[in-house]
């Protein structure tokens, strides 16, 4: 029996558990010329705002050890040009499309979910209430709990389908930040966002980024989103997780998913191998068959504990 990747999310069925990271393959356009985006289990857009957002100067990104630094932005076409350019191309993907929402406002949130509440082919959205490199709105509102409940509950509102909190890992609770967004109507939770960090070139004496800090992402945060995942998972919030961070294989995918998580999201991986989440699903798919497991969801939460 072939095994099987479907995964439920807040009552949407995907075709595998692997999604894009918010910010790493753009609208889709750029990722479909590598690999149909059928193999994916959804695609997730960057960040759409309100208005148009240039982002940053360069250099606004850099290399870490075992990571990436970034500061992008927010850069975006904003949500007029969304709704009229890329979501004609996006209608034609047989894929789940999440749209990462972003804002400097609550009132921004609510106006480009209102928006989107009228496009049929998006299936979620994902409120990117945790961008640790914009210096208004973004992570402040994913950092106060009370802040958080009500950009949830808000959004909640005016979008008639699933939303998904994506939570920052720059916080004091995790967890309390998680309770906060399922007590605001959170349908699914995207964990964890960038750590913020920092790199300095020696020689100019200057940060290698013109915004002086980004968000750290790559393999060298897995550890820490494992056990976010982890903690969230375990404290008895009920929406399922989205794992993300450092993920290059089906390795990485299946620790993701002992400790809890639903589904994961690729991001910097994709830099390097753009049709990464096609060999992951492949080698998931043989490693389900290796150890004898029908349904990639028999992994969910089974992490052997000491």
């Amino acid at each position: 029996m072939t095994p099987d990747l479907k995964v439920q999310l807040a009552g949407i069925e995907f075709a595998n558990p692997i999604m894009t990271a918010s910010g790493c393959c753009g609208y889709g356009e750029e990722l479909a010329g590598v690999f149909p985006l059928s193999k994916l289990g959804a695609l997730v857009t960057k960040s759409i705002t309100l208005k148009p957002r240039l982002g940053h100067p360069p250099p606004r990104t850099a290399e870490t050890a075992s990571g990436m630094l970034n500061a992008i932005g927010l850069a975006n076409v904003g949500i007029d040009q969304f709704v009229a350019e890329k979501v004609p191309f996006l209608a034609t993907q047989k894929t789940r499309i999440i749209v990462n929402v972003a804002g400097s406002k609550l009132q921004e949130y609510i106006e480009v979910a209102t928006r989107l509440d009228d496009c049929e082919v998006v299936d979620m959205i994902e409120l990117n209430i945790s961008c640790p490199n914009v210096d208004e709105g973004g992570m402040e509102f994913g950092a106060d709990p009370k802040m958080t409940e009500k950009s949830v509950a808000a959004v909640k509102k005016v979008f008639s389908r699933p939303v998904i909190a994506k939570l920052s890992p720059n916080v004091t609770s995790i967890v309390q930040i998680a309770q906060a967004a399922e007590q605001g109507g959170a349908d699914a939770f995207s964990i964890i966002n960038s750590l913020v960090g920092t790199s300095i070139d020696i020689e100019t004496r200057r940060p290698r980024l013109t915004n002086n800090r980004g968000g750290l992402t790559g393999p060298a945060i897995k550890p820490v989103a494992l056990a976010m995942v982890d903690a969230v998972y375990r404290s008895g919030c009920r929406p399922p997780i989205i794992g993300i961070g450092g993920i290059a294989d089906y390795r990485d995918v299946v620790e993701f998913m002992l400790c809890g998580a639903s589904a994961v999201q690729i991001g910097t991986a994709l830099f390097i191998a753009p049709d990464t989440p096609v060999k992951i699903a492949r080698d998931l798919k043989a490693y389900l068959k290796r150890t004898k497991l029908q349904s990639v969801t028999e992994l969910i939460g089974k992490v052997k504990r000491y």
